[in-house]
């Protein structure tokens, strides 16, 4: 009788996980990207990373200390959510913009709703969204050319990133009777060559926002994320199956079905937010249905901004009003419990 032991009803589960373990987990998928931003764009992303998790952690921290609250910096969740911030700002920026969004992602995203765990958005995203809103021209201007690339991914256009060069001759094909005739002819060329950018495209050499460039990298980290289950195929799928199919139908310039999917696909953040934001456990759906809905809503979302909206981009909005739609999407998604008869 010296032994107590404690019963409870089932279900028995055990798991080695830990939130420490996942969080560093998914910090460790994205070292690839990292390296690979450091290469693209030089040792200036590396400040701009370490300044965005300092600022995060710190952040975290004196909240915490503050509010007279136990301190878990440790559990890797500020990390995360630094890193994930300076990925998506453009590699020269200036130091205090990661600062300031890391803060507010922490101070404004995570914090007031209880911390990691009770947040309805995703911090990251609505950190680089109040960046956005507060700093366009440092958010949305991108000067730094890859290494071994151009901006746009193609070598005879090295001033714009490849959606801004979509969007722009997109825009100039649709206003061609109020264009010069070589303005027009210039718009064709450039839709043309993008689709000979695809190799540029999933390797990384085009501009870009710091950890969203190259393909090959992200998928890399998320072989890993998918190989450890930390996420599962649901939402990425369903999100970027979605983006390519409506960027077929609506994305050309010649009518319906002659879009280019596989551009749409590869370039912007899609790969980023669909593997790393969009299945984020907190902010994403619990049920089957649910997250591919959720995957299905996002990839709405992003195509309409792309294509209709003034921003050539529309993966962080798109996650974000998204996240707010989870808690109605976890509901009538829910499935029937066993044995329960349905009241007539």
């Amino acid at each position: 009788m010296e032994n107590k032991l404690f019963v409870s009803s089932s279900p028995h589960i055990t798991d080695k996980e830990s939130i420490p373990k996942i969080m560093y987990g998914v910090t460790l998928s994205l070292v690839p990207a990292f390296i690979g931003a450091i290469y693209f764009f030089g040792i200036q992303s590396l400040w701009v990373v370490l300044v965005g998790v300092l600022s995060a952690v710190a952040t975290e921290g004196v909240i915490q200390k503050l509010m007279k609250k136990p301190i878990t910096i440790t559990d890797g969740s500020a990390i995360l959510t630094g890193v994930l911030l300076a990925f998506n700002v453009p590699a020269e920026v200036p130091l205090w913009i990661p600062a300031v969004g890391s803060m507010f992602a922490i101070a404004v995203g995570k914090i007031p709703f209880g911390g990691l765990g009770y947040n309805p958005m995703n911090p990251a995203l609505l950190g680089r969204a109040f960046l956005l809103a507060s700093w366009p021209t440092h958010m949305t201007i991108f000067k730094t050319a890859p290494t071994g690339g151009t901006l746009s991914g193609i070598d005879a256009i090295t001033n714009a990133t490849p959606l801004n060069v979509y969007r722009q001759a997109k825009d100039a094909i649709a206003n061609q009777a109020t264009l010069p005739a070589e303005n027009v002819q210039e718009a064709y060329n450039a839709m043309s060559q993008l689709s000979d950018s695809y190799w540029n495209l999933f390797t990384g050499k085009i501009g870009g926002c710091l950890g969203e460039t190259s393909v090959l990298l992200l998928l890399i980290g998320a072989v890993y994320l998918i190989y450890k289950r930390y996420i599962s195929l649901k939402i990425p799928l369903s999100y970027i199956v979605t983006v390519a199919l409506l960027t077929w139908i609506f994305g050309g310039t010649e009518g319906l079905f002659s879009g280019d999917p596989i551009f749409h696909v590869l370039s912007g953040g899609l790969m980023l937010g669909a593997f790393y934001m969009a299945t984020d456990m907190v902010t994403s759906p619990v049920t089957y249905k649910g997250r591919i809905y959720f995957g299905i809503g996002c990839g709405i979302l992003t195509v309409v901004i792309r294509l209709v909206g003034g921003y050539p981009e529309g993966v962080s909005y798109s996650i974000l009003l998204m996240n707010l739609t989870v808690p109605l999407i976890d509901r009538y998604t829910k499935p029937k419990i066993f044995g329960e008869v349905k009241q007539k």
